[in-house]
Parts: C-alpha cells; sequence; structure tokens
C-alpha cells in the first residue's frame, strides 16, 4: 500500500504463494520486551542498521511520497528472499485511498496514511500494522517486507515470502506400486495443503508455533478431533512445548524432543512422505507434525506394529497384502536373529544340523582361520561398510558401488579362505530381509541389535540367544511411546484389533469397525 507517486526505483514483490508468518507470543517475541516504533524515520533505520550489520542481502528502500515527494519512506526486504516487483503490487490499494480518502488528484500526506491505516486498519489480507519493532525484526527476519513512515510510529507490514521449492512428486524414499503418487516437499504450505485437500472436515485441527533461538523454524501439528486420545494429545502438548527454546532445524529435531526413551534403539515416532499415509495416521488417532524446510512429515505416536504396514496393504487385495505381512515378520526375525543363529549351531549345537547339511558346511568352513563369530563379524563389517557408501555416494554411483562391492568383496573373501560360502549367503539373506520393512528407521534398529546377539552366541549358544531376545522384550514390554505402550496391541492384549496386525482384514470390516484409540 505504497503512494502512488512514488519516488525512485522499486523493490521484489511477491508472488501468488501465501506466505510464511513468524510465530510470537502475544505481539511479540517473549524473549524480548516491546520496543515502541519511533515517529522519526531516520531513527528506525538506524536501529535496524546495527542490528542488520553485515547482510549484503538487506535491502533499505527510500522512497518520498506527498506534494514534492517532501515526504520520506522505507522498504525494508531481504532480496533474495522475494520475486516481482512488490511495489507495483502494493500500489493499488493507495490508489482507491486517494480516489475515495482524500479525494481525485490529490497527494498522500503522512497525516492521510496515519488517518487512514490508523482508523480503518488494513484490509489487505498478506498486509497487517505494527507497533514494536521487535516484531517488525522477526517479520523482516522471516522475509517478508516491513514499510517506515516519517512521522509515524508504526509500520506496515507484507507477508510476502517467495522461495521457490521443488515441485511435488514421486516419494523419494518410499517407492509408490499402487496408489496416489504425491510425495511433501519442503514447503510447509504445500505440505499442509497436501493433508488439508484429503481431509476435508472441520475436525482436523492444526497448530502453529515456532523454534527458539536463531532459526525460528515453523512448526505445525495436526489432528482429528476425537479421534486423537485426550491424554495423549495433552502429553504431546506439553513435550512439544520445548521447541521454543531449540533450534529445530529437521523433522528429527522434533521427534528426539518429545520421545520417551533416548538410548533406545527403537524409533518411538514414524516418518512418511506420503500424504495418503499420513492422512490414514490421522484418522487412526495420531498426530501429524509438519516443519518448515524438511520434505517429511512425523507421526506420533509410533508403535511396534505399525512399522510393519504399508499405504499399499490397503490398496491391494486382503489375500495378498496379509501374505505380505507375515513375509515382513518373517524378514524382521531373520535380519535379527539368523547370524546369531548361525554362529549358535556351528559353534555349540551342531547336533541340531542335519548330517548332510553339517558335511557341507564342514567342507566350506575348512581352511577357515577365523571362528564363525569372528567371520560373521567381518561380513557385517564389510557389508555395512557398503550399505553406507551406497547411501551416501551420488545415486548413479552408490547403486554401482553398493552391488559389484559386495559381489567383488564376498567372491574375493571366498577366494581368500577368510569367510565361507555360507557365510556370505547368510550376511547376503540378512541385509535383504531388513530391506523389505516398510520403514526405515526400525531397520536401523535391527543393524544395531544384530551385534549384541551374535556376541551372546559365541559365548554361550542358545542360551545366550534367548536371554538377549528375552532383554530386548522385555524393553519392549516397557516402553512406551507419548505414554502409550510401544507393543499395543499385543500388550495390552487387544484381540479385536488384530484384524490389522497379523492380517490384514476386509476393508469392509475395518471401515465398520475403526480401531480406537488407546486409553
Amino acid at each position: 500500500m505504497c503512494p502512488d507517486n512514488l519516488g525512485g526505483s522499486t523493490p521484489s514483490g511477491p508472488s501468488k504463494q501465501s506466505a510464511v508468518q513468524p510465530q510470537t507470543n502475544g505481539s511479540q517475541s517473549s524473549s524480548e520486551p516491546k520496543q515502541p516504533i519511533s515517529n522519526r524515520l531516520e531513527d528506525n533505520i538506524r536501529q535496524l542498521e546495527q542490528i542488520f550489520a553485515k547482510n549484503s542481502d538487506l535491502v533499505f528502500r527510500h522512497w518520498n511520497y506527498g506534494p514534492d515527494l517532501q515526504h520520506s519512506a522505507c522498504s525494508v526486504y531481504y532480496e533474495t528472499l522475494m520475486q516481482g516487483e512488490i511495489i507495483n503490487y502494493m500500489k493499488s490499494s493507495l490508489q482507491d485511498l486517494v480516489a475515495h480518502e482524500v479525494g481525485p488528484g490529490a497527494t498522500i500526506t503522512p497525516e492521510d496514511v496515519i488517518a487512514f491505516f490508523g482508523h480503518n486498519g488494513v484490509s489487505e489480507k498478506k498486509a497487517d500494522l505494527l507497533d514494536d519493532l521487535n516484531q517488525a525484526i522477526d517479520y523482516i527476519s522471516a522475509g517478508n517486507i516491513v514499510i517506515f513512515f516519517n512521522q509515524w510510529n508504526k509500520a506496515l507490514i507484507y507477508k510476502s515470502l517467495t522461495m521457490e521449492s521443488r515441485p511435488i512428486s514421486e516419494p523419494a524414499n518410499e517407492t509408490v506400486v499402487q496408489g496416489p503418487r504425491e510425495s511433501t516437499v519442503e514447503n510447509l504450505q504445500k505440505n499442509l495443503g497436501l493433508l488439508r485437500i484429503r481431509l476435508n472436515s472441520p475436525k482436523f485441527k492444526t497448530v502453529s508455533l515456532s523454534g527458539g533461538g536463531e532459526t525460528r523454524t515453523r512448526v505445525i501439528y495436526g489432528y482429528v478431533e476425537n479421534a486423537a486420545d485426550p491424554e495423549m494429545l495433552k502429553e504431546f502438548e506439553k513435550r512439544i512445548g520445548q521447541i521454543s527454546q531449540t533450534e529445530i532445524l529437521e523433522t528429527s529435531y522434533v521427534e528426539q524432543l518429545i520421545e520417551d526413551s533416548t538410548w533406545s534403539p527403537f524409533p518411538q515416532h514414524r516418518y512418511t512422505e506420503r500424504p495418503d499415509t499420513a492422512v490414514a495416521a490421522l484418522l487412526d488417532g495420531k498426530i501429524a507434525v509438519l516443519v518448515q524446510g524438511t520434505g517429511s512429515i512425523l507421526l506420533c505416536p509410533g508403535l511396534f506394529t505399525e512399522f510393519f504396514q504399508s499405504s499399499e496393504d490397503y490398496y491391494q487385495r486382503t489375500v495378498y497384502s496379509t501374505m505380505i505381512r507375515w513375509l515382513r515378520i518373517a524378514a524382521f526375525l531373520l535380519a535379527l536373529m539368523l547370524p546369531s543363529i548361525y554362529i549358535a549351531l556351528s559353534t555349540f549345537h551342531s547336533e541340531l544340523i542335519p548330517t548332510v547339511l553339517l558335511l557341507t558346511i564342514i567342507d566350506t568352513r575348512e581352511g577357515i582361520p577365523l571362528p564363525a563369530f569372528f567371520e560373521a563379524l567381518v561380513m557385517e563389517f564389510f557389508f555395512e561398510l557398503l550399505r553406507e557408501a551406497g547411501v551416501r555416494l551420488p545415486k548413479p554411483v552408490g547403486s554401482a558401488v553398493s552391488i559389484v562391492g559386495a559381489l567383488v568383496i564376498g567372491d574375493a573373501a571366498i577366494s581368500a579362505g577368510i569367510a565361507s560360502p555360507i557365510m556370505v549367503i547368510i550376511v547376503a539373506l540378512t541385509g535383504i530381509a531388513s530391506f523389505t520393512i516398510p520403514q526405515y528407521n526400525i531397520a536401523i534398529a535391527l543393524r544395531i541389535l544384530r551385534f549384541p546377539l551374535m556376541i551372546s552366541a559365541s559365548v554361550m549358544g542358545g542360551f545366550g540367544i534367548m536371554i538377549v531376545f528375552l532383554l530386548i522384550l522385555l524393553h519392549l514390554c516397557k516402553l512406551r511411546s507419548l505414554g502409550q505402550p510401544y507393543l499395543s496391541p499385543a500388550a495390552p492384549f487387544r484381540i479385536s484389533e488384530f484384524r490389522d496386525i497379523i492380517v490384514r482384514a476386509p476393508l469392509k470390516t475395518l471401515l465398520k469397525h475403526p480401531r480406537k484409540h488407546m486409553s
């Protein structure tokens, strides 16, 4: 809303995207007292220049208006966060002011500006009026434009952040076989829109927060009213309140702030890039957390059985989805215990191996200098190296390194007599089994727990495996996520909810009897 007869050049303007408003408690940041805006333009500019010193992309665009352009104003903004001609965008509303409030052909004076905005407010939906300099600083830092007028102790704010973002495409980490192919991006407004367009209900509630420190990252969490457990929601809101004192750079920061057990290898919350998965979780009573600048959604709480589920289970036929569930459970046990079972059998319980298979194993291990435990440890170490190399390298190179590296190292280890062929097969099966689990973060827990099981198997055989397995089970029974039992509905046992755990019941059954939130 700048005067129609401006002088000088014009700064960049807004795009069609909505702006990101900095979050404050009340009218200003809770960490800083209110500082009134001076009615002297040069005083305000002097303070801003001191605060924003050594910011090469910050623009102070001075312009004049009124009779003979004798009145001054200044627009302050980051040019790296804007596109277009914002001054041209803002002129239209001031033209209406000249025509209707002052009179056609008249020139605007500071008194006219004060009278119009002071009495009528700001009609433009992307604009606001401020009287606090600290709040104006927050808006500038968040990528908006703030206009200061001489002889007026208020400033005009235009929410005009226009950063480019990655277009919506297929999910990178959740391959889609059947179902929607839209993925979340690093734009918070787009991600929230992807959820809102699928959840057309006023019961879908969203709350906006702001991280602390220097980042002041915007965070939004949402839930479906009457679906989310009130006690769980209350506990979540208590924990997420900590973000006001914490730097937030990614969704995982929020996860680690609200999780129940920091040192547990098991994840207590889920991630997704798929809006359909997030909406299904919201309808199931979960809480979705979105963070500006992050292309994934955090789903709270995450229970153990839910890490074996995928959205595509509900897009496939019941029989096929149930078989896939069983396959994932078997893969989980293989990825966790296969190397330790082989070590225990070959070292302590060889009588349990069929004679023909035992002779084959003995024949393949002839000349191997390392015991079964160290052989498995070396091969697991090499496999983890290849896995990390494949993740960190560029995609075209990473896939080649992981596949070719595994083949070359496996063949070389057998030829050099460092590892037996059956050990290479076991390590490869273990790695493949961990890839079949839909959620990547639960597979990380398997990678960690595999080694204590291998150590216990090398010391006490099957008895050692049983001890560690029982300790893991006890930990899972004790673990909670936002106060909810991690093993629910297995512990506490609720047979009615097993229709979507071990088997995937027909959709007509699931929709008639939806899962209730946990007490």
